[in-house]
Parts: C-alpha cells; structure tokens; sequence
C-alpha cells in the first residue's frame, strides 16, 4: 500500500514519528466507507427514558471514536468515567468519526445541537490536512462549528484539541496549519490543548500495530491531558 510503503520510507529517513503525525486520524476507511451519524430514533430505543443532562460533545474523527478499541477504552467514555466517579450530572456524547473532516463535522453539527451541550471538545482538522484541502476551509469550517454551537447554546463551553502537519508538507504550510487551533481558540475565547496526541505520537508502545492509533494506555494518557482542561469547565 501507499500508505505503509511511504511511511517506512519516511522512517528510514529518521522522520518516522513526525510522519505518524501527519496520518494519526486518516481512521481505516475513506470518505465513502465512513459510517453516518445515528438519527436519534436509530440511537436510542423508543421506549429508553431521555437523558437530560447536559453534554460534554466530543466532536472528532477516529481518534475521538476510539478506533480499533472498546468504545469503553475510548477517551470519551473515559472522561464519562471521571464524570460519574465525581457526581457531575453532565454525560459524554462520543461524536467521532474515522475519517472525517472539518467540512463532516459542519455538516453534522447542527444535529448534535438539538441537544442541551455544556462543553464542545472540537477535535477535528487532521484530515483535512492528510487530503491536501485548503486551510482557509478548515479554518472557516471550525469558526462556523463554534460559532453555530454558541449560538445555539449561548453558555457553552469550547476546547479546542490542536493537532500538527507533517514536516514533509514544508515549513510554511506546516507553520500555518499548526497556528489554526492556536489562533481559532485565541479570538474564540476557547480553552486550548495544543496537541492531542502530546507524548504519544511516535512511541510503539502507546500506539497499536498500525502505528497510528493509540492503545488503551495512549487513551488513558489522552483523558489525563483532556480532564484538566474539562473538568474546571463543568
């Protein structure tokens, strides 16, 4: 495959975790195979009690949806575990998906805001970037992502979860792709976690065997970083 022969290319160059940088979130389908988001009706059983507590959204791709693991090994859950061991009334809305991209998360946001949302944990941007898709969209998708989130749920909370360019891309897209989140979370008055992956990335130990997703362990690390920006926000 492409993928894995330019990879072991990179690597052999010295470069092998910064290349795994750029592929963390390509997920293990394309656009077309990606699955769609569960209408309510297909979600929850008819006869289920609604949950009214307000949500902590975890807008991503695959990194967010936990690929390759237990969903309850997923960050995600693993933030509802925090949740729930303090008495928070808030619950975690998983709402990644492998593969996509901010233009996805646009588009899908408007049906995850018939929900009551506390905080919008915005995760997405990595894929954009594997694809070549211009900056000034992804920066105009993730404006419009809080900007509509806010305007639905005036008192909402934002953290932005930065991700980084491959070097190979050149150092001036690599410059501007990295500032997208530091900036979009500046004049958003959002909370920042400057990169996701922080610590994780590269090491064999805390990915899987595709190099690329984290293990359980690289999730527990990821809700560590995450729940000291998350939990003074609830």
């Amino acid at each position: 495959m492409w993928f894995w022969s330019k990879r072991q290319q990179y690597r052999a160059r010295g470069g092998g975790a910064a290349f795994l940088i750029a592929a963390l979130a390509c997920g293990a389908c394309e656009p077309g195979d990606r699955p769609a988001p569960a209408e309510p009706a297909q979600a929850v059983a008819a006869t289920a009690p609604r949950d009214e507590r307000p949500a902590v959204v975890f807008l991503g791709d695959s990194l967010t949806a936990g690929y390759g693991l237990p969903a309850d090994e997923a960050f995600p859950a693993l933030i509802q575990q925090r949740i729930d061991a303090e008495g928070l009334a808030f619950r975690v809305v998983n709402a990644g998906v492998s593969g996509d991209t901010s233009a996805g998360g646009r588009r899908r946001i408007e049906w995850l805001l018939r929900q009551p949302i506390a905080v919008l944990v915005l995760g997405l941007g990595a894929n954009d970037m594997l694809r070549g898709l211009d900056l000034g969209e992804l920066r105009a998708n993730l404006r419009t992502i809080v900007a509509a989130t806010r305007a639905a749920h005036p008192e909402v909370r934002i953290v932005i979860a930065g991700m980084r360019a491959a070097p190979n891309l050149g150092p001036r897209y690599a410059a501007e792709f990295d500032a997208i989140f530091r900036e979009l979370a500046a004049e958003t008055h959002a909370e920042l976690v400057p990169f996701l992956l922080d610590g994780i990335a590269g090491d064999p130990a805390l990915n899987q065997r595709d190099g690329i997703h984290p293990t359980a362990e690289g999730h527990r690390i990821i809700a560590d970083a995450l729940w000291k920006v998350v939990r003074p926000l609830l």
